[in-house]
């Protein structure tokens, strides 16, 4: 090892923020750091930028290459390392100058797998300050043994805001999922970072600085199909070790859920139904060959997907029902909106006895909805 830290920058067309990046890393209070630029093939200025900064400082290393995939370059990051530890910036995000040293002296006096920390978010939106995102304060400035405390996986999950003992990534064989023009590589990361981490951790102080994006790959429609090739990437590792499986499956379960979920919602409604066989065919395989564990999901929407498709498009597009779409009554305030044969109809009900005459008939014909929900 040649370094305390190596920081690994995944560089892709971001010249408009890669000098802010760089200069917070160069300037770390912690001196004794290899900085390894990953160029995957970027089109406008970012590669000049790196030559640049590199002709200036030793300790940069560019790495040039043919566009790959963030989980590409991640790995080709991570194997020219040199460094004790691992760490991990984004190229339109930057850190506080301090946040290495402060990390190595912890992760060295605690010798733990991986260290974290509390976090900003900020946006290009001038009125939107950084918001301080913390986890539970249970958790903090303490070793936290992972087998012990299996509730640490509902914390905050990213890769960037640590660093990460280099011989814990290499003994385990931790990598970046490899999907060209894919998105959520970070996923199968720090799940298995958490599911082979003994100890970890957190320090009660935001260090990194995390630029949100409005549009990005979250709102991407090819979401859906990134996250559920990047959870059978995980399910792959998963299968490889029968017992930490066992262990781990209500929280690969939980956030696979959740995550499809999440993407399904971003789609229209054409592409929600598109996408619903798919959704309820996995997981319907994922009962059958991999004895999922829904402990931790919502069990009656996830007992719709499977069991009633259409209602759970209907939950989740807010679409009605054909009885909805001739008989219903809604709240709205001292109004009600009542569609009546498909004609909307909205009247004022400021009387209490007239609401209450109004909520009776309302439930009356949910209840007629309901049971005519199940034969339509």
């Amino acid at each position: 090892m040649t370094a305390k830290i190596s920081v690994i920058i995944p560089v892709y067309n971001v010249e408009k923020y890669l000098r802010q990046c760089l200069d917070s890393v160069i300037n770390q209070t912690l001196k004794d750091i290899e900085i390894i630029c990953v160029d995957d093939g970027s089109t406008d200025g970012s590669g000049a930028i790196l030559d640049e900064y590199a002709a200036n400082d030793g300790r940069i290393k560019v790495i040039h290459k043919e566009n790959g995939g963030y989980g590409k370059a991640m790995n080709v990051g991570m194997d020219n390392a040199r460094g004790e530890y691992i760490g991990i910036v984004e190229p339109d995000d930057y850190i506080e100058l301090d946040m290495y040293e402060t990390m190595y002296n912890t992760a060295t006096n605690t010798n733990v797998d991986f260290v974290k920390a509390d976090y900003y978010r900020f946006s290009e939106d001038k009125e939107h300050k950084h918001i301080f995102i913390d986890w539970s304060e249970k958790y903090y400035n303490r070793v936290i043994r992972t087998k012990e405390e299996k509730s640490f996986f509902d914390m905050e999950r990213n890769t960037w805001t640590g660093i990460y003992k280099t011989e814990f990534l290499r003994n385990n064989n931790i990598r970046y999922n490899e999907t060209p023009g894919a998105r959520y590589q970070d996923q199968g990361f720090w799940f298995q970072t958490y599911i082979y981490a003994n100890t970890i951790y957190v320090i009660h102080k935001p260090f990194y600085h995390y630029r949100y994006f409005q549009t990005n790959s979250s709102n991407n429609p090819n979401g859906f199909d990134w996250i559920r090739v990047e959870y059978q990437y995980i399910l792959d590792i998963l299968n490889k070790h029968p017992e930490i499986k066992k262990e781990f499956l209500s929280k690969y379960t939980k956030y696979k859920f959740n995550n499809y979920l999440f993407n399904y919602n971003k789609l229209n409604r054409k592409q929600k139904h598109e996408k619903l066989k798919i959704f309820r065919e996995d997981f319907i395989n994922d009962q059958k060959n991999n004895g999922i564990d829904i402990s931790e999901i919502d069990q009656d929407l996830f007992k719709l997907l499977i069991e009633k498709p259409n209602k759970f498009y209907r939950k989740i597009t807010g679409s009605l029902t054909l009885c909805q779409k001739l008989f219903s009554i809604k709240n709205q305030n001292y109004h009600k909106h009542i569609r009546f044969l498909g004609i909307k109809i909205r009247i004022k009900s400021q009387k209490l006895e007239e609401r209450e005459r109004l909520k009776r008939i309302e439930s009356k014909l949910d209840k007629l909805c309901n049971k005519l929900s199940e034969i339509i």
